[in-house]
């Protein structure tokens, strides 16, 4: 609007001045239409399936029983691998010292085909982050992984490996989407103040079923009853972040 006005101003002048300034003056507004166009183009965080993936951070056994709501995330975990199996959305997944804190949890996927799909795209780690050099490497030599700019990420700990791995992504320009329902910490303030520092780095947050809908965006969506089917069975299980707003 302030372009427009010193545009229309100072072509108004020179017309004035000269009727050969019309020409001048016709530039002048179009660029600056053009240019509040583009300011008026908003990213605002929308998922689309064709350049999404998830990222499956650290739900590990040995962290199982430590975890803040640690069920929930599991189940989360599970209903997230199998909406991506729906949409064919790849996943990602990591093991943070594997040794030591031993293999995902299996509950994390439906069925045995479903993990041994992801195992595919798992990574071993001690960088706290999931963007290892190898993780990395596979997100561009990939072809399953082509113009995948978009990360939806779950898992432990919200304010430890999540959390650096949101804010990797965030620096290198990909978009991210932290799934609430689906991460967590030991302690209930770390990971509400990693919620904070990640939003406010730029992440969006989402949840479970948010995140699955907005990727198919219509009930026309082929997968739709499948995904919908999914997610009944889902809602019938416990969410612990739901229930204590609830109750």
């Amino acid at each position: 609007t302030t372009l427009a006005f010193i545009a229309i101003s100072f072509s108004r002048e020179g017309f004035l001045q000269s009727g050969g300034q019309q020409h001048h003056h016709n530039s002048l507004i179009m660029m600056a239409s053009s240019t509040t166009a583009k300011v008026g183009k908003r990213m605002v965080g929308k998922l689309r399936i064709e350049n999404t993936a998830f990222l499956l951070c650290d739900v590990q056994e040995r962290f199982r029983s430590l975890i803040y709501r640690g069920e929930t995330i599991i189940r989360t975990a599970r209903y997230m691998t199998d909406v991506a199996k729906e949409l064919g959305i790849p996943v990602i997944v990591t093991e943070q010292y594997r040794k030591v804190f031993g293999p995902t949890v299996a509950e994390c996927f439906s069925d045995t085909a479903t993990a041994n799909d992801a195992s595919s795209a798992t990574f071993q780690k001690k960088l706290f982050s999931m963007c290892t050099n190898e993780m990395k490497e596979y997100c561009t030599s990939s072809t399953e992984m082509k113009d995948r700019s978009s990360f939806v990420l779950f898992g432990i700990e919200a304010h430890v490996c999540v959390q650096q791995t949101a804010l990797d992504l965030l620096e290198d320009g990909h978009e991210v989407h932290i799934v609430v329902d689906g991460v967590t910490s030991q302690q209930p303030f770390d990971r509400e103040i990693a919620l904070q520092r990640m939003s406010k780095a730029g992440a969006y947050l989402t949840t479970a079923q948010s995140a699955a809908f907005m990727l198919m965006q219509t009930a026309e969506h082929p997968n739709f009853k499948a995904v919908s089917k999914l997610t009944v069975e889902h809602m019938k299980l416990s969410n612990e972040f739901n229930d204590s707003i609830v109750n």
